[in-house]
């Protein structure tokens, strides 16, 4: 291509873009935060939506986050209830 834009630009108009792949450790770093701090407390239900509002992403993250806080044990997993802090 002649016309190619050079890569410096492109990351300076789409910074989130570039940033995409730093989303689902980030939220579940911030859920675990706020897990352990006391703001989310002990047998607290855990809905996607209001919790993907809250941190400002969509519901995947917040869906990835929750799978491996569960592995992690900090998350109990209630069929047909949904997620609560353990």
């Amino acid at each position: 291509m002649k016309n190619k834009i050079p890569d410096q630009v492109i990351k300076e108009i789409f910074p989130r873009r570039l940033q995409k792949h730093q989303v689902i450790p980030n939220t579940y770093d911030r859920l675990k935060k706020m897990i352990v701090s006391g703001k989310l407390k002990k047998g607290e239900r855990l809905v996607q939506e209001k919790l993907s509002h809250d941190l400002g992403v969509s519901r995947m993250p917040v869906i990835r986050a929750i799978v491996q806080l569960k592995k992690d044990g900090l998350i109990v997993w209630k069929y047909r209830k949904g997620a609560f802090v353990a």
